[in-house]
């Protein structure tokens, strides 16, 4: 491997590297910087209540509730993460 060969492939790693070195997603809540996977995940788990509360209301089944709801939780999150924050 030449020295220029050498030079661009370790500036393509330092480049790679110092891509994810950007300003970490978080709120400010009452002073305190909470990450905001956090704050998803506290609203998901809101919402995935707020649904089990709907469904036993309705007098509906869920088939695995084991599967369902950490299911359901997850989806929310996510789905509040790529809205709200990407």
């Amino acid at each position: 491997m030449t020295m220029s060969a050498r030079r661009r492939l370790g500036l393509l790693f330092t480049c790679l590297t110092l891509a994810g070195c950007a300003r970490a997603p978080s709120f400010d809540i009452l002073g305190s910087y909470f990450p905001a996977w956090l704050v998803c995940l506290t609203t998901a788990l809101l919402l995935t209540v707020l649904a089990r509360l709907l469904l036993l209301r309705l007098k509906i089944e869920v088939a695995l509730p084991i599967v369902v709801y950490p299911s359901l939780l997850a989806c929310l999150a996510f789905a509040q993460w790529l809205l709200f924050l990407r």
